[in-house]
Protein backbone atom coordinates (compact mmCIF):
# COMPACT_ATOMS: atom_id res chain seq x y z
CA UNK A 1 0.00 0.00 0.00
CA UNK A 2 1.50 3.33 -1.06
CA UNK A 3 1.46 6.09 1.85
CA UNK A 4 2.00 9.91 0.26
CA UNK A 5 2.72 12.79 2.49
CA UNK A 6 1.90 16.21 1.14
CA UNK A 7 3.10 19.33 2.46
CA UNK A 8 1.06 22.79 1.36
CA UNK A 9 1.87 25.76 3.26
CA UNK A 10 -0.49 28.44 1.76
CA UNK A 11 -4.15 28.18 0.12
CA UNK A 12 -3.35 28.07 -3.24
CA UNK A 13 -0.78 25.38 -2.35
CA UNK A 14 -3.66 23.60 -0.65
CA UNK A 15 -6.28 23.79 -3.87
CA UNK A 16 -3.48 21.92 -5.48
CA UNK A 17 -2.96 19.65 -2.72
CA UNK A 18 -6.89 18.71 -2.53
CA UNK A 19 -6.84 18.26 -6.61
CA UNK A 20 -3.72 16.25 -6.40
CA UNK A 21 -5.45 13.87 -4.01
CA UNK A 22 -8.58 13.90 -6.11
CA UNK A 23 -6.21 12.64 -9.27
CA UNK A 24 -4.62 10.09 -7.54
CA UNK A 25 -7.09 8.48 -6.11
CA UNK A 26 -8.86 8.04 -9.01
CA UNK A 27 -5.36 6.19 -10.15
CA UNK A 28 -5.07 4.23 -7.13
CA UNK A 29 -7.65 4.29 -4.47
CA UNK A 30 -5.98 2.61 -1.73
CA UNK A 31 -2.71 5.09 -1.23
CA UNK A 32 -2.92 6.52 1.95
CA UNK A 33 -2.64 10.45 2.84
CA UNK A 34 -1.39 12.05 5.21
CA UNK A 35 -0.04 15.71 5.36
CA UNK A 36 0.33 19.25 6.25
CA UNK A 37 -2.32 21.88 4.33
CA UNK A 38 -5.78 23.78 5.01
CA UNK A 39 -9.31 23.23 4.91
CA UNK A 40 -9.12 22.07 1.29
CA UNK A 41 -6.95 19.05 1.87
CA UNK A 42 -8.91 18.63 5.31
CA UNK A 43 -12.05 18.41 3.00
CA UNK A 44 -10.72 15.62 1.14
CA UNK A 45 -9.36 13.50 4.80
CA UNK A 46 -6.56 14.82 4.74
CA UNK A 47 -6.13 16.65 8.26
CA UNK A 48 -3.07 19.07 8.80
CA UNK A 49 -0.73 18.29 11.30
CA UNK A 50 -1.19 22.08 12.42
CA UNK A 51 -2.07 24.71 11.15
CA UNK A 52 -0.60 26.59 8.07
CA UNK A 53 -2.19 29.94 8.43
CA UNK A 54 0.99 31.20 10.30
CA UNK A 55 2.99 30.50 7.29
CA UNK A 56 1.77 32.88 4.87
CA UNK A 57 4.67 35.63 4.59
CA UNK A 58 6.34 37.43 1.91
CA UNK A 59 8.90 39.96 1.63
CA UNK A 60 12.46 40.11 3.12
CA UNK A 61 11.59 41.70 6.49
CA UNK A 62 8.10 39.94 7.30
CA UNK A 63 10.20 36.85 6.48
CA UNK A 64 13.04 37.99 9.38
CA UNK A 65 10.20 38.56 11.79
CA UNK A 66 8.70 34.96 10.50
CA UNK A 67 11.99 33.08 10.44
CA UNK A 68 11.88 31.64 14.17
CA UNK A 69 7.98 30.56 13.31
CA UNK A 70 8.77 28.98 9.74
CA UNK A 71 11.90 26.79 11.46
CA UNK A 72 9.59 25.49 14.14
CA UNK A 73 6.84 24.85 11.52
CA UNK A 74 9.50 22.46 9.14
CA UNK A 75 10.25 20.64 12.21
CA UNK A 76 7.19 19.69 12.95
CA UNK A 77 6.05 19.14 9.33
CA UNK A 78 9.19 16.98 9.27
CA UNK A 79 8.26 15.34 12.60
CA UNK A 80 4.34 14.57 10.96
CA UNK A 81 6.09 12.91 7.85
CA UNK A 82 8.66 11.14 9.72
CA UNK A 83 5.78 9.59 12.11
CA UNK A 84 3.69 8.58 8.76
CA UNK A 85 6.63 6.80 7.40
CA UNK A 86 5.84 7.57 3.54
CA UNK A 87 6.96 5.85 0.23
CA UNK A 88 6.45 9.82 -1.12
CA UNK A 89 6.13 13.57 -0.06
CA UNK A 90 4.71 15.79 -2.60
CA UNK A 91 6.17 19.80 -1.36
CA UNK A 92 3.70 22.21 -2.87
CA UNK A 93 5.16 25.45 -3.93
CA UNK A 94 6.10 27.80 -1.02
CA UNK A 95 10.07 27.58 -1.84
CA UNK A 96 11.54 28.59 1.46
CA UNK A 97 9.46 26.70 3.80
CA UNK A 98 9.44 23.52 1.92
CA UNK A 99 12.85 23.77 0.91
CA UNK A 100 13.51 23.36 4.83
CA UNK A 101 11.09 20.62 5.28
CA UNK A 102 12.67 18.65 2.30
CA UNK A 103 16.17 19.45 3.74
CA UNK A 104 15.13 17.85 6.87
CA UNK A 105 13.34 15.00 5.08
CA UNK A 106 16.42 13.76 2.93
CA UNK A 107 18.18 13.64 6.35
CA UNK A 108 15.67 11.70 8.04
CA UNK A 109 14.59 9.59 6.03
CA UNK A 110 16.91 8.93 3.59
CA UNK A 111 14.65 6.21 1.34
CA UNK A 112 11.19 8.22 0.99
CA UNK A 113 10.84 10.15 -2.79
CA UNK A 114 10.80 13.82 -2.19
CA UNK A 115 8.62 15.63 -5.52
CA UNK A 116 8.52 19.45 -5.44
CA UNK A 117 5.32 20.65 -7.14
CA UNK A 118 5.49 24.12 -8.27
CA UNK A 119 9.60 25.34 -8.10
CA UNK A 120 11.00 28.78 -7.77
CA UNK A 121 10.81 31.08 -10.12
CA UNK A 122 14.58 30.42 -11.44
CA UNK A 123 13.09 32.48 -14.65
CA UNK A 124 12.65 35.42 -13.17
CA UNK A 125 14.84 35.40 -9.61
CA UNK A 126 18.10 33.85 -8.43
CA UNK A 127 18.60 31.19 -10.74
CA UNK A 128 21.08 29.41 -8.45
CA UNK A 129 18.31 28.12 -6.57
CA UNK A 130 18.00 25.39 -9.21
CA UNK A 131 21.05 23.66 -8.19
CA UNK A 132 19.94 23.97 -4.55
CA UNK A 133 16.93 22.38 -5.48
CA UNK A 134 18.42 19.51 -7.31
CA UNK A 135 20.65 18.39 -4.44
CA UNK A 136 17.54 18.14 -2.25
CA UNK A 137 14.71 16.28 -4.35
CA UNK A 138 14.40 13.81 -6.60
CA UNK A 139 11.70 14.93 -9.01
CA UNK A 140 10.40 18.19 -10.27
CA UNK A 141 6.68 19.02 -11.04
CA UNK A 142 6.73 22.64 -12.83
CA UNK A 143 4.63 24.82 -14.87
CA UNK A 144 6.43 25.95 -18.05
CA UNK A 145 8.30 24.35 -20.52
CA UNK A 146 10.69 27.24 -20.33
CA UNK A 147 11.84 26.28 -16.46
CA UNK A 148 13.60 23.03 -17.55
CA UNK A 149 16.46 24.17 -18.90
CA UNK A 150 17.55 25.32 -15.77
CA UNK A 151 17.68 22.40 -14.01
CA UNK A 152 19.25 19.91 -16.98
CA UNK A 153 22.92 20.96 -15.56
CA UNK A 154 22.32 19.31 -12.35
CA UNK A 155 20.52 16.30 -13.67
CA UNK A 156 17.11 16.90 -11.51
CA UNK A 157 14.47 15.18 -14.05
CA UNK A 158 11.11 17.61 -14.57
CA UNK A 159 7.81 17.08 -15.41
CA UNK A 160 5.71 20.04 -17.46
CA UNK A 161 2.14 20.18 -15.99
CA UNK A 162 1.17 23.44 -17.03
CA UNK A 163 -0.65 26.40 -15.06
CA UNK A 164 -3.17 24.41 -12.44
CA UNK A 165 -5.81 26.99 -12.95
CA UNK A 166 -6.07 26.18 -16.30
CA UNK A 167 -7.78 22.71 -15.83
CA UNK A 168 -9.82 23.24 -13.58
CA UNK A 169 -11.92 26.33 -14.30
CA UNK A 170 -15.39 26.42 -14.44
CA UNK A 171 -17.04 28.36 -16.58
CA UNK A 172 -18.52 31.01 -14.13
CA UNK A 173 -22.52 31.88 -14.83
CA UNK A 174 -22.15 35.54 -15.61
CA UNK A 175 -25.75 36.16 -16.11
CA UNK A 176 -27.19 34.22 -12.96
CA UNK A 177 -24.52 36.29 -10.62
CA UNK A 178 -26.13 39.35 -11.80
CA UNK A 179 -29.26 38.32 -11.33
CA UNK A 180 -28.70 37.14 -7.74
CA UNK A 181 -26.82 40.61 -6.96
CA UNK A 182 -29.55 42.55 -8.87
CA UNK A 183 -26.88 44.20 -11.07
CA UNK A 184 -28.69 44.11 -14.48
CA UNK A 185 -26.69 45.71 -16.74
CA UNK A 186 -24.55 47.77 -14.80
CA UNK A 187 -20.52 48.12 -15.56
CA UNK A 188 -18.95 45.66 -12.71
CA UNK A 189 -15.35 46.12 -11.60
CA UNK A 190 -14.06 43.29 -9.68
CA UNK A 191 -11.30 44.35 -7.18
CA UNK A 192 -8.77 41.37 -5.58
CA UNK A 193 -7.09 42.26 -3.34
CA UNK A 194 -4.43 39.51 -2.81
CA UNK A 195 -4.72 35.97 -0.70
CA UNK A 196 -2.04 37.44 2.14
CA UNK A 197 -2.13 40.11 4.28
CA UNK A 198 1.13 41.80 3.50
CA UNK A 199 -0.80 42.06 -0.19
CA UNK A 200 -4.00 43.38 1.37
CA UNK A 201 -1.85 45.59 3.41
CA UNK A 202 0.39 47.53 0.78
CA UNK A 203 -1.74 46.74 -2.45
CA UNK A 204 -5.39 46.77 -1.04
CA UNK A 205 -5.38 50.41 -0.35
CA UNK A 206 -4.21 51.29 -3.67
CA UNK A 207 -6.56 49.21 -5.53
CA UNK A 208 -9.21 50.34 -3.68
CA UNK A 209 -8.29 54.13 -4.01
CA UNK A 210 -8.61 53.42 -7.70
CA UNK A 211 -11.69 52.04 -7.46
CA UNK A 212 -12.75 55.16 -5.79
CA UNK A 213 -11.73 57.51 -8.32
CA UNK A 214 -13.47 55.21 -11.11
CA UNK A 215 -17.18 55.43 -9.02
CA UNK A 216 -16.49 59.26 -9.36
CA UNK A 217 -15.91 59.06 -13.12
CA UNK A 218 -18.65 56.26 -14.58
CA UNK A 219 -22.11 57.02 -13.70
CA UNK A 220 -24.03 53.58 -12.38
CA UNK A 221 -20.52 51.92 -11.67
CA UNK A 222 -20.34 49.06 -9.19
CA UNK A 223 -17.90 47.48 -7.13
CA UNK A 224 -17.38 43.81 -5.81
CA UNK A 225 -14.53 42.20 -4.05
CA UNK A 226 -13.70 38.61 -3.36
CA UNK A 227 -12.90 37.56 0.11
CA UNK A 228 -10.52 35.29 -0.24
CA UNK A 229 -9.25 32.50 2.71
CA UNK A 230 -7.18 33.64 5.16
CA UNK A 231 -7.24 37.48 4.37
CA UNK A 232 -11.19 37.31 4.24
CA UNK A 233 -12.20 39.33 7.48
CA UNK A 234 -8.93 42.11 6.70
CA UNK A 235 -10.58 42.37 3.13
CA UNK A 236 -13.86 42.79 4.45
CA UNK A 237 -12.84 45.83 6.87
CA UNK A 238 -10.95 47.08 4.09
CA UNK A 239 -13.71 47.39 2.15
CA UNK A 240 -16.06 48.61 4.76
CA UNK A 241 -13.89 51.83 5.29
CA UNK A 242 -14.63 53.04 1.27
CA UNK A 243 -16.98 55.74 0.79
CA UNK A 244 -19.08 53.44 -1.71
CA UNK A 245 -21.18 50.34 -1.23
CA UNK A 246 -18.62 47.06 -1.88
CA UNK A 247 -20.36 43.80 -2.78
CA UNK A 248 -18.63 41.08 -0.87
CA UNK A 249 -18.23 37.94 -3.58
CA UNK A 250 -17.83 34.77 -1.09
CA UNK A 251 -15.41 31.96 -2.74
CA UNK A 252 -18.45 29.82 -3.82
CA UNK A 253 -19.69 32.12 -6.06
CA UNK A 254 -16.14 33.86 -7.74
CA UNK A 255 -15.70 32.12 -10.70
CA UNK A 256 -19.21 33.56 -11.93
CA UNK A 257 -18.42 36.32 -10.61
CA UNK A 258 -15.26 36.76 -12.99
CA UNK A 259 -17.40 36.17 -15.36
CA UNK A 260 -19.69 38.83 -14.43
CA UNK A 261 -17.01 41.36 -14.25
CA UNK A 262 -16.75 44.18 -16.56
CA UNK A 263 -13.01 44.56 -15.43
CA UNK A 264 -10.92 43.74 -12.64
CA UNK A 265 -8.34 45.62 -10.44
CA UNK A 266 -5.75 42.17 -9.63
CA UNK A 267 -3.45 41.77 -7.10
CA UNK A 268 -0.28 39.80 -9.00
CA UNK A 269 -1.05 36.25 -8.35
CA UNK A 270 -2.64 32.82 -9.45
CA UNK A 271 -5.82 35.11 -9.86
CA UNK A 272 -4.89 36.96 -12.95
CA UNK A 273 -4.81 33.87 -14.82
CA UNK A 274 -7.96 32.66 -13.26
CA UNK A 275 -9.93 35.62 -14.29
CA UNK A 276 -8.69 35.91 -17.58
CA UNK A 277 -9.80 32.27 -17.78
CA UNK A 278 -13.20 34.21 -17.69
CA UNK A 279 -12.73 36.58 -20.12
CA UNK A 280 -12.30 39.67 -18.08
CA UNK A 281 -9.81 41.86 -18.66
CA UNK A 282 -7.84 43.38 -15.85
CA UNK A 283 -5.54 45.90 -14.58
CA UNK A 284 -2.55 44.80 -11.86
CA UNK A 285 -0.90 46.28 -9.23
CA UNK A 286 1.72 44.82 -6.64
CA UNK A 287 3.35 46.25 -3.83
CA UNK A 288 6.38 44.93 -2.15
CA UNK A 289 8.20 46.17 1.52
CA UNK A 290 10.70 48.70 0.66
CA UNK A 291 13.90 46.86 1.83
CA UNK A 292 12.46 43.38 -0.76
CA UNK A 293 11.75 45.59 -3.44
CA UNK A 294 15.09 47.33 -3.80
CA UNK A 295 16.78 43.87 -3.97
CA UNK A 296 14.73 42.44 -5.79
CA UNK A 297 15.08 45.39 -8.67
CA UNK A 298 18.58 45.53 -8.02
CA UNK A 299 19.58 41.63 -8.11
CA UNK A 300 17.26 39.50 -7.76
CA UNK A 301 13.94 40.39 -10.41
CA UNK A 302 15.39 39.16 -13.99
CA UNK A 303 11.54 38.69 -15.46
CA UNK A 304 10.17 41.62 -17.35
CA UNK A 305 6.86 40.82 -15.89
CA UNK A 306 5.48 39.54 -13.05
CA UNK A 307 1.82 38.48 -14.55
CA UNK A 308 1.87 34.90 -15.93
CA UNK A 309 -0.02 35.18 -18.99
CA UNK A 310 2.39 38.41 -20.08
CA UNK A 311 5.38 36.44 -19.20
CA UNK A 312 3.71 34.06 -21.92
CA UNK A 313 3.09 36.41 -24.09
CA UNK A 314 6.12 38.60 -24.07
CA UNK A 315 4.37 41.66 -24.04
CA UNK A 316 2.19 43.81 -21.53
CA UNK A 317 -1.16 42.35 -22.64
CA UNK A 318 -3.11 43.53 -19.06
CA UNK A 319 -1.13 46.77 -17.65
CA UNK A 320 1.15 46.62 -14.64
CA UNK A 321 1.45 48.71 -12.18
CA UNK A 322 4.89 47.54 -9.76
CA UNK A 323 6.22 49.55 -6.22
CA UNK A 324 6.30 53.20 -6.94
CA UNK A 325 4.22 52.60 -10.17
CA UNK A 326 1.23 50.92 -8.26
CA UNK A 327 -0.57 53.95 -7.60
CA UNK A 328 -4.52 54.95 -7.84
CA UNK A 329 -4.06 57.15 -10.81
CA UNK A 330 -2.66 55.19 -12.75
CA UNK A 331 -4.72 51.91 -11.73
CA UNK A 332 -7.62 53.98 -12.66
CA UNK A 333 -6.52 55.34 -16.08
CA UNK A 334 -5.59 51.70 -17.05
CA UNK A 335 -9.28 50.20 -15.79
CA UNK A 336 -11.34 53.36 -16.94
CA UNK A 337 -11.14 52.10 -20.76
CA UNK A 338 -11.54 48.64 -20.39
CA UNK A 339 -14.83 50.19 -18.36
CA UNK A 340 -16.22 52.34 -20.63
CA UNK A 341 -14.79 51.01 -24.23
CA UNK A 342 -15.89 48.10 -25.90
CA UNK A 343 -13.64 47.55 -28.47
CA UNK A 344 -10.63 48.23 -25.62
CA UNK A 345 -11.87 45.65 -23.76
CA UNK A 346 -12.36 43.22 -26.71
CA UNK A 347 -8.75 43.76 -27.69
CA UNK A 348 -7.47 43.16 -24.09
CA UNK A 349 -9.49 39.84 -23.65
CA UNK A 350 -8.50 38.26 -27.40
CA UNK A 351 -4.81 39.12 -26.32
CA UNK A 352 -5.36 37.38 -22.52
CA UNK A 353 -6.96 34.39 -24.80
CA UNK A 354 -3.89 34.11 -27.34
CA UNK A 355 -1.36 34.23 -24.24
CA UNK A 356 -3.45 31.78 -22.30
CA UNK A 357 -3.25 29.34 -25.47
CA UNK A 358 0.51 29.41 -24.86
CA UNK A 359 0.65 28.51 -21.53
CA UNK A 360 -1.34 25.13 -22.67
CA UNK A 361 -4.62 25.78 -22.14
CA UNK A 362 -6.50 22.97 -23.57
CA UNK A 363 -4.30 20.16 -22.38
CA UNK A 364 -4.92 17.62 -19.48
CA UNK A 365 -5.30 19.42 -15.91
CA UNK A 366 -2.38 19.94 -14.42
CA UNK A 367 -3.69 17.95 -11.26
CA UNK A 368 -3.89 14.63 -13.68
CA UNK A 369 -0.36 15.47 -15.34
CA UNK A 370 0.98 15.85 -11.75
CA UNK A 371 -0.50 12.56 -10.65
CA UNK A 372 0.57 10.55 -13.38
CA UNK A 373 4.34 12.20 -12.60
CA UNK A 374 4.06 11.11 -8.68
CA UNK A 375 3.66 7.34 -9.96
CA UNK A 376 5.21 7.15 -12.45
CA UNK A 377 8.55 8.34 -10.49
CA UNK A 378 7.33 5.84 -7.52
CA UNK A 379 7.20 2.81 -9.83
CA UNK A 380 10.83 4.05 -10.80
Amino acid sequence: MTRIFIVAAETSGDRLGADLIDALRKRDPDIVFAGVGGATMAAKGVASAFDIGDLAVLGLIDGVKAYPRVVKRADDAADAAVAFAPDAVVLIDSWGFTLRVAQRLRRRLPKAILIKYIGPQVFATRPGRAKTLAATVDHLICIHEFETPFYEPYGLRCTVAGHPALGRVTKGDAAAFRARHALGDASLLLVLPGSRTSELRRTGPHLFGAANLLVRDITGLRVAMVAAGAIASGARALAAEQDFPVLIVEESEKEDAFAATTAALATSGTVTTEVALQGAPMAVGYRLGWVTWALARGLLYRAPFMTLFNIAAGREVAPEFIQTRCTAANLARAARPLLTDAVARAAQVAAQDAALDKMGRGQAPAADIAADAVLRVLRA
